[in-house]
């Protein structure tokens, strides 16, 4: 019986979960449509709800979003826009610290996490997977020996974590990608990868 139960519990948990986030992210995006004018709601048009269409009108405007910013005068216009945010108070100082937080996890740039560590965390004895970032130079200038700066997220939420500055030297470089130490965190290690479980060709004898 009780294995039955358990196999049960596995069939049935992660679908439960699955259905429970999708129906909770596609009610969000249906709020959406509210900021359009009552005549315009596919509610009021089609009689009828119909969701997931708060997802379409989502991903057009940040499709039109993307498109107007990318041109030479919508870059100048939002450039102004973010410049006059930023000097409203409360509201610029949450801003910046939002944007440049997606910053570092979006862009491609030099924000972005650089590369994979392994740091003794949270004991000496023990490893944790890093992201590499860049030091502040003032802070470099105030350490004697090479450091890093590190990002050591947490587990299965990979958005909260710790910021360190260590020994360059006390760090081992992986090689893997960003996307697969994000993925092995979120899934605390459980999610097999062939990346993360591929093995080096062995060397061949002269």
């Amino acid at each position: 019986m009780k294995k039955y139960l358990i196999t049960g519990l596995l069939v049935w948990v992660p679908l439960g979960i699955t259905f429970w986030v999708l129906d909770l992210t596609i009610g969000t995006m249906d709020q959406t449509l509210l900021l359009l004018p009552e005549q315009w709601r596919p509610d009021k048009v089609l009689g009828m709800h119909i969701p997931g269409l708060g997802i379409i009108l989502t991903l057009g405007v940040v499709l039109l979003t993307g498109l107007l910013i990318r041109n030479v005068f919508g870059q100048k216009l939002w450039d102004a826009s973010e410049k006059a945010m930023l000097h409203v108070p409360f509201v610029g100082s949450i801003y910046k610290g939002v944007k440049q937080v997606s910053d570092t996890l979006l862009s491609g740039s030099g924000n972005s996490f650089r590369k994979v560590l392994l740091v003794r965390y949270p004991h000496p004895q023990a490893w944790s997977l890093a992201f590499q970032t860049s030091v502040p130079g003032e802070v470099a200038d105030k350490l004697d020996d090479p450091y890093v700066a590190v990002f050591i997220p947490t587990t299965p939420s990979p958005v909260n974590g710790f910021y360190f500055y260590v020994r360059k030297a006390d760090t081992i470089e992986l090689d893997m990608t960003v996307d697969v130490a994000l993925r092995t965190i979120v899934s605390m290690g459980v999610v097999a990868d062939q990346e993360t479980g591929k093995q080096r060709a062995p060397a061949q004898s002269p």
